[in-house]
């Protein structure tokens, strides 16, 4: 089977790594892609933007299978266009996708079926969200309404940062995103990130991750699209899978069934785990970035039949399989980020980094000269294993410490929170 990747950053360079092992591959093409990708790949120069420059690329290559990796072409509708064309796709519809396009449509979702979540309220002008937030004061989050790179989130902890935020959102600084703004419940506990593959009717839970937005040690610093990630996380256990499934994955796989949207790719709740038990905090109609990394790492099984299956809406006959061991991730961003980040410089000791027996994902890189250079914010996925998060965590910087990149920055500090728990 010939596959098309759709994509450019770490998550895509995990899953070409995966797909790359399997034995049903006959040729994989990944469009842009990055030096990366393009060591597992054929690179090709596709317009993603165009989905019918791609139908018209997977008839003449006969593509049997297009993985779409980020969120913005689902959002912006790829997945129909390929299949009006024939062509099968990993990937929600467009109406579907509305699940991470639209953060009030799918807070009115679970109004509607009763998916715990925080309360909200949804505006389209600045003066009443401000008097919102007024009226419930501080700490309280602020989201832009739709998709901006995993930065249109502000949690506020006070009412002034509150209104800062919708601000920005009105002002422009998210683009179209911030449109609309949706003002969030603040919830305490602790987050994770849950995964489900989904054929719009089975929903088979695909492993859990715990991530870290936050761009500086000790969770400090503004919102980032994630600085690292580790696999699997340790409050979710059994117990709090099986109640996720049951409130909120089966509730959400019905209700898109029931308003004719049925949900079929990979459906990633960000969950807060309360004291009242799992509430959702968003979703996501991807592969996480970068809890892909992880995952990828534990997964002993084929991941082209799993999403085969998933296409062809086969789920209910599959179950998933994990090595006995724990991933972590830490990303490797360009100085700068996550505002301006600095492009261009070069990056050695890439070799030395792997001799170590870490998997190194390239995200925003790309080749000159001969040399790789950093070609974006997160740059770098410095993946590793290990009998514990400690060894995980161990190994991971051990590579980091190998790779010579005066221009970049990582935190020191990823899985800290899954470290203490295992030395309690």
């Amino acid at each position: 089977m010939n596959i098309l990747l759709l994509g450019s950053g770490g998550r895509e360079h995990a899953l070409a790594w995966k797909l790359a092992a399997s034995p049903l591959l006959n040729k994989l093409y990944a469009a842009p892609g990055n030096p990366g990708i393009g060591q597992e790949a054929a690179l090709v120069p596709l317009d993603v933007e165009d989905h019918q420059a791609v139908a018209t690329f997977c008839k003449q290559n006969d593509i049997g299978l297009v993985v779409v990796g980020p969120e913005a072409p689902l959002v912006a509708g790829i997945s129909d266009t390929l299949r009006a064309a024939g062509i099968r796709v990993f990937g929600p519809s467009k109406d579907a996708a509305r699940l991470e396009g639209s953060k009030a449509f799918t807070k009115e979702l679970c109004a509607r079926f009763n998916i715990p979540t925080g309360a909200f309220g949804r505006f389209e002008n600045a003066e009443a969200a401000k008097a919102y937030i007024r009226e419930h004061g501080a700490p309280i989050v602020v989201k832009a309404d739709g998709l901006a790179a995993g930065k249109g989130v502000t949690v506020a902890m006070t009412e002034a940062e509150a209104i800062e935020a919708v601000e920005a959102c009105f002002s422009g600084a998210f683009g179209g995103a911030g449109a609309e703004v949706v003002i969030e419940e603040y919830l305490e506990g602790e987050e994770a990130s849950f995964f489900c593959l989904c054929d719009g009717k089975t929903a088979l839970p695909f492993g859990t991750a715990q991530d870290h937005k936050r761009v500086g040690d000790g969770d400090t610093g503004p919102n980032t699209g994630g600085m690292g990630a580790y696999s699997p996380a340790p409050v979710m256990d059994e117990a709090m899978v099986e109640r996720t499934m049951r409130e909120i994955i089966e509730p959400t796989m019905r209700g898109m069934a029931e308003i004719g949207s049925p949900f079929a790719g990979i459906l990633f709740a960000g969950l807060m785990i309360t004291k009242d038990g799992p509430k959702l905090i968003e979703y996501n109609v991807r592969f996480g970035d970068p809890e892909c990394q992880v995952m990828m790492m534990r997964l002993k099984d084929d991941l082209l039949v799993l999403l085969n299956a998933a296409t062809d809406g086969q789920l209910e006959h599959m179950s998933v399989r994990w090595q006995d061991k724990l991933a972590l991730t830490v990303v490797m961003a360009a100085k700068g980020y996550p505002g301006s980040p600095e492009k261009g410089s070069v990056i050695g000791g890439l070799d030395a980094a792997a001799a170590t027996g870490a998997q190194i994902f390239h995200a925003g890189t790309a080749m000159k000269d001969g040399e790789i250079i950093a070609n974006g914010g997160r740059v770098l996925n410095v993946t590793a294993i290990g009998d514990t998060v400690r060894q995980a965590q161990a190994a991971a910087y051990r590579a980091v410490d190998a790779v010579e990149w005066p221009g970049g920055f990582c935190r020191r500090d990823i899985g800290w929170q899954a470290v203490q728990r295992e030395t309690r």
